[in-house]
């Protein structure tokens, strides 16, 4: 059995285990910065402020069975604001005619843009490859335990959540937008600006040209790559657009990956939330179940679910004895999950 659950500080040495499989961009292979991101991961469950964009959210799988950290997601209460800048790319098409000689060209362009009053931002999805393509669909949880939660406390959130995937990489690692401008800008690589901005995003404002960019003078490569995903973003972008994630046609200044945002209430397993009780009384029927990641009972400050099946009817959560006993779950507590 696969528990979803907030971070703690026990968590940092397994974090940085799990960093080490796969180069992580929210999960670094640092020990120090994983430690602050968990300490204040911490502090938000335990107090979050008013002032969103303070607030850090990790939530981690474990697998019960062996007692270890297979995967983490993230939520970052508000991403852009005036200290710090959410920049993008606008991207757009402009038409060029000739009477003269007749002639016509749609040329995509890219323009930069900043956002100083931004969105809930959810991020940071990472599941140990030796886990991937589960019968359980660890990914999912690790991902939809994030929408439980914010479905559970929307006033901690803006009321648009945003998501930026990646795009393709080529075989070095490195992004062919950053190559094509970024570098010649800033004189810098890729993992080395992308760290940077993470804590100062002024040399981007400062560097970055403002004017409209022809995608017609970038490296094939390059055009190529503008709003697209990696293959192993696939899942990730089909399961935002699935759920009510829009393509904003914006993308990231460095890497061209593109940025998704929905509304938090139309995000569809917040809008279709179960909320009841718990009937111990009623024998768990398996043929009449569906899939839920459901909230259990957790200390304060902390926050746990677990995927089960679950009969739900007439406001009623009818569970398999084993999920009911391992959870402490009681007949006629109140319970809240949402469709996995």
């Amino acid at each position: 059995m696969f528990l979803l659950r907030s971070v703690t500080i026990a968590d940092i040495d397994e974090l940085l285990d799990l960093s080490k499989l796969m180069v992580f961009i929210n999960l670094p292979n640092d020990r120090s910065l994983i430690k602050k991101k968990v300490e204040a991961s911490v502090k938000t469950f335990n107090s979050p402020s008013k002032n969103l964009e303070e607030n850090h959210y990790i939530f981690v799988l474990e697998d019960l069975e062996h007692g270890k950290i297979i995967g983490a997601s993230m939520i970052h209460g508000k991403h852009g604001t005036s200290e710090e800048p959410h920049f993008y790319l606008t991207v757009s098409r402009e038409h060029k005619f000739s009477k003269t000689i007749n002639t016509g060209f749609i040329h995509g362009t890219l323009k930069l843009g900043v956002e100083t009053n931004g969105w809930s931002e959810i991020g940071g999805l990472v599941l140990n490859p030796s886990f991937r393509g589960h019968a359980e669909k660890l990914g999912k949880q690790i991902s939809y335990t994030r929408f439980l939660y914010m479905g559970l406390f929307p006033e901690q959130f803006t009321h648009y959540i945003h998501s930026e995937l990646l795009p393709p990489f080529d075989s070095k690692g490195d992004s062919p937008l950053w190559e094509a401008i970024g570098r010649r800008f800033m004189n810098m690589n890729y993992q080395d600006a992308d760290l940077l901005s993470r804590q100062n995003k002024e040399f981007i404002l400062s560097l970055y040209p403002r004017d409209t960019i022809y995608e017609t003078l970038l490296p094939p490569e390059a055009r190529n790559s503008i709003g697209k995903v990696g293959q192993a973003t696939q899942p990730v972008k089909k399961m935002l657009e699935k759920i009510g994630f829009h393509y904003t046609e914006e993308v990231d200044p460095f890497d061209g990956g593109p940025h998704y945002r929905a509304r938090l209430k139309d995000i569809k397993p917040i809008k279709n939330m179960h909320r009841g009780i718990i009937n111990r009384k009623e024998a768990f029927s398996p043929d009449f179940a569906e899939g839920i990641l459901l909230k259990v009972p957790h200390a304060a400050g902390e926050f746990k679910a677990v995927k089960t099946n679950a009969v739900i009817k007439d406001g009623q959560f009818i569970l398999p004895q084993e999920v009911c006993e391992r959870f402490n779950l009681i007949d006629g507590q109140s319970a809240e999950a949402i469709n996995i």
